[in-house]
């Protein structure tokens, strides 16, 4: 997509320090940061501030690889879309994705993990439109979103975003979404062949258990990071969600040296300093992100895992953060001045 944009690749993979070579390996692995500097690279080279909007480039270079064929060969569009969410790791270990079902429809939830610097907008711009055109291509028709949501404030701009997405634009929202139509999910996909389907499964489970991923506990984890939003889940609801009893998901999870309670506090960990490394979200909505039922267990938790209250914690990494940053407010790259990112983007209901 970049390349189709007028940017020179090897040098864009240069200037971040980035193997272009790793394209060629579906099982390859760039850290979530280093993404992040090259989108940001790559808007400063181009000049474009909507970098990723265009329906056609995501159509065209959008891939999903073996996840993408299993979902041609599912049933109906929500089959595919909550096979995607349960693979997400063959596509990446750095994305989060989920479905969820509302009174208006589904959102289909995108977000980012193992980043410690704020994801650029366009990442995510582009990751969301790319999701919406392979449903298009999934359901050989145009397929209108009821909302497209975004967790950033208002652009200057808004007429790339309704081209790209055609529907009813919210901004400063918790997640990154698109609210899909009830009738618009179920619908039957015209492609639907279940030998396929079986075959491609079976692929993406030789794929995760190449990749190191198939352990129960990272399946776990990655379940917790999609749905903590929505609450504190149950270990017998994620056990459900992996067709297994609760026992056994205990057995299997103590057979790996860790337990349900232990990987639930090392996702809110990880989270909460993600959360809390955007002084844009106030203390109470990053209590709600981690799945808490009150703010005064978050106020509990945060002084067992970082010793001091979550609101003191904040001023500390921003504290580190400003004098990390002054000495990157203009580093040259051979592409031009790049200038950091704000610290975070606003997320709010």
């Amino acid at each position: 997509m970049f390349e189709a944009e007028g940017l020179d690749l090897a040098a864009l993979f240069a200037a971040a320090e980035l193997d272009l070579a790793g394209l060629a390996d579906a099982s390859a692995r760039y850290a979530a940061d280093a993404i992040s500097v090259l989108w940001e690279m790559a808007v400063a080279k181009s000049g474009k501030n909507n970098l990723g909007l265009s329906r056609s480039l995501a159509a065209k270079y959008g891939n999903f690889d073996l996840v993408g064929y299993a979902m041609v060969s599912s049933p109906t569009l929500l089959c595919g879309l909550q096979g995607m969410a349960e693979s997400m790791a063959v596509v990446s270990n750095a994305a989060t994705f989920s479905v969820e079902s509302s009174e208006l429809g589904y959102v289909v939830s995108l977000g980012h993990v193992g980043n410690k610097r704020p994801v650029p907008r366009q990442r995510t711009e582009y990751g969301l439109l790319t999701v919406l055109m392979l449903c298009n291509w999934l359901t050989r028709r145009e397929l209108k979103p009821l909302a497209a949501g975004f967790a950033f404030p208002l652009p200057q701009n808004l007429e790339p975003y309704r081209d790209a997405f055609r529907c009813d634009l919210r901004f400063n929202q918790a997640t990154s979404f698109l609210l899909l139509a009830a009738q618009d999910v179920t619908a039957a996909l015209p492609s639907h062949n279940p030998t396929m389907l079986a075959v491609h499964e079976q692929l993406i489970a030789h794929r995760l258990h190449d990749m190191g991923t198939q352990s129960i506990a990272e399946q776990v984890r990655r379940h917790l990071m999609s749905r903590l939003k929505c609450g504190e889940p149950r270990r017998e609801e994620i056990a459900r969600v992996l067709c297994l009893t609760d026992r056994t998901l205990q057995r299997r999870l103590h057979a790996e040296a860790t337990s349900f309670q232990n990987l639930l506090d090392e996702v809110r960990v990880e989270l909460a300093q993600k959360y809390l490394a955007d002084n844009h979200h106030a203390l109470a909505q990053v209590s709600d992100l981690l799945g808490f039922v009150d703010q005064s267990n978050f106020f509990r938790a945060c002084k067992r895992w970082f010793g001091v209250p979550p609101g003191l914690y904040r001023s500390q990494m921003m504290s580190r953060s400003t004098g990390s940053a002054a000495q990157a407010i203009s580093t040259e790259h051979g592409l031009g001045t790049v200038r950091p990112v704000p610290t975070g983007w606003t997320l709010t209901q």
